[in-house]
């Protein structure tokens, strides 16, 4: 039986799988829908009115508290204390009570409260905050002798145009578009490694279990067994991506349409129409990337680090005659890509071309996940090179004892190995 065969049959054996047929084409159907209910519910809330009662008698902040769409605020402060507190935990959301001081600046120290049944929201108790600090230090500004009113009118608020050298002009949202994108990019890494690595041992410790593999490893040698296994899986693992990418792009320039008719058919009041056009900001921030780059980047790294990954899942699968006895060995696989992630998010957005970044873009264990982080933000193509190289590099050595464990391993039934006996082997 030769190599070519038995990644034919593994891949053959994914990609007729109906779990396997169903979530390729459901899948982005799927996330497009969980998106969509995202947003629904997002904007269930819009229109609740949520009524906050005061209790204010010094008449010190009340005046302050402007309705807006989605917060009414009610005077109770000519009620006595306690009954204003019974109205509002049954009709009102919460109470506000501010209590009596000598002066607007004693505010700071006294202790304003707000009161209700459930957890505030943080983003309204920021509200009553800033309201009271803005009343204080108005106040305060005034007793110095200041104009606050022509200090609000000094204030400035500047925006800042962003450019390259080259003349290109680019914006603020290319960021935002960036961190998504390499986000994205950098978490499937981890996600398809983690999946179809699962695959591959699951599969191994199926045939070693059932005893197939002593008719197999009759006609292979256990090297080509262990490379056959990965080979088919990964191609299985890229042709289902491939068809997500290429309905992912359909349901986008399908969406991309949808927006543009629906700004052209409809006269669209000034709020929803700068809401389109910053859509349409994001989504021509988006054609500007390297998406090309990106996409054969992310298979030049899925196929390595998943190469790297899955020849230590295969060794694992043959010194095992388990899933519930591997999993000892899974951690010190699953932390190096979670460290990746953690590195990419907490220091590729603030600083894509800082030491950490660049040093953890080159490691072979996390260079998958954190150069495809780095990439939409621009790198040195020569950095990109040499982080692939040393990946692949690292895979063959990883293949070479992964390769020695899996030779012995394949045929060891009824023992759980410990890390010393695997170290044995690897000597065998």
């Amino acid at each position: 039986m030769s190599l070519s065969l038995i990644i034919k049959r593994e891949f053959n054996s994914k990609v007729r799988n109906k779990s396997f047929i169903v979530m390729t084409f459901l899948s982005p159907l799927l996330i497009v829908a969980m998106g969509a209910l995202v947003a629904y519910l997002a904007g269930v809330n819009k229109d609740v009115v949520n009524k906050i009662a005061i209790y204010d008698t010094a008449d010190l902040l009340k005046d302050d508290f402007k309705d807006n769409a989605n917060t009414k605020y009610v005077d109770l402060s000519a009620m006595p204390l306690e009954e204003a507190k019974k109205i509002a935990s049954e009709d009102y959301a919460g109470l506000i009570y501010i209590p009596v001081t000598d002066s607007i600046t004693q505010l700071a120290d006294s202790k304003i409260e707000y009161l209700s049944n459930d957890t505030p929201n943080l983003e309204f108790v920021s509200t009553i905050e800033k309201v009271a600090n803005e009343k204080i230090t108005k106040y305060k500004l005034k007793q110095l002798g200041f104009d606050y009113d022509k200090i609000e009118e000094a204030k400035t608020r500047s925006k800042i145009y962003l450019s390259k050298f080259s003349g290109e002009e680019t914006h603020k949202e290319g960021s935002i578009i960036k961190i998504i994108i390499g986000g994205l990019f950098g978490y499937l890494i981890m996600m398809f490694v983690i999946i179809y690595g699962n695959m591959v041992m699951r599969s191994v410790i199926e045939e070693k279990t059932n005893r197939i593999i002593e008719i197999i490893i009759s006609s292979v040698k256990p090297f080509q067994l262990m490379m056959g296994k990965i080979i088919g899986t990964s191609m299985a693992g890229i042709l289902q991506f491939i068809i997500w990418t290429i309905l992912g792009l359909g349901l986008f320039t399908i969406l991309s349409s949808v927006f543009n008719v629906e700004m052209g058919a409809t006269a669209q009041t000034e709020e929803v129409a700068q809401s389109m056009e910053g859509i349409q900001l994001y989504i021509s921030e988006l054609w500007k990337l390297p998406l090309m780059t990106m996409f054969i980047s992310f298979i030049i790294y899925f196929i390595g680090g998943y190469f790297l990954y899955s020849s230590l899942y295969a060794a694992i699968g043959a010194a095992v005659d388990s899933e519930t006895d591997s999993q000892q060995f899974l951690l010190p696989i699953i932390m190096p890509l979670m460290l990746g992630v953690y590195v990419g998010f907490f220091t590729v957005i603030s600083d894509p071309n800082g030491t950490v970044a660049t040093v953890f873009s080159m490691i072979p264990l996390t260079s998958p996940i954190v150069m495809m982080m780095r990439i939409p933000f621009g790198v040195p193509l020569w950095e990109v090179i040499v982080s692939m190289v040393i990946l692949f590099a690292t895979f063959f050595g990883v293949v070479w004892f992964a390769a020695k464990i899996y030779r012995i391993g394949i045929l060891m039934y009824g023992k759980k190995p410990t890390y010393k006996e695997l170290f044995k082997w690897l000597k065998y």
